[in-house]
């Protein structure tokens, strides 16, 4: 019965893709104020603010030091943020395909204001 429940809702939730790559998609909620990140096999919600967070975290990851790192270590990333509820355990390659996600996101963002920014000087 609680999976019925939790399907319903999310039914009423309404996706805008913002972006996606052969690795994933990010979606906007307006209903929701939120963001969910469809990758890596789940699907997590976050807010704006933890969704700058993961683009942080993503973007401290020096690939090409990893790359080139020729010790014995395994090649996962933990990646955590404070005040949420989710975590990635990462390859290397994951990790370019998540930077790859959120670096197309944020383009189509700053594209998405500056064309509302010049339609609003157009009609004022």
């Amino acid at each position: 019965m609680r999976i019925m429940q939790e399907t319903a809702i999310l039914t009423n939730i309404h996706f805008e893709e913002v972006f996606s790559t052969s690795k994933g998609a990010i979606y906007q909620s307006d209903s929701e104020n939120c963001w969910y990140i469809d990758f890596a096999g789940k699907l997590a919600r976050f807010d704006y603010r933890n969704l700058l967070k993961l683009k942080k975290a993503v973007y401290q990851i020096d690939i090409e030091n990893l790359l080139l790192d020729n010790t014995k270590t395994p090649d996962l990333e933990i990646i955590f943020i404070c005040a949420c509820d989710h975590c990635y355990v990462l390859s290397l390659l994951q990790i370019i395909g998540l930077k790859e996600l959120l670096q197309g996101t944020f383009v189509m963002l700053e594209l998405n204001h500056i064309i509302y920014d010049r339609l609003h000087r157009i009609v004022a």
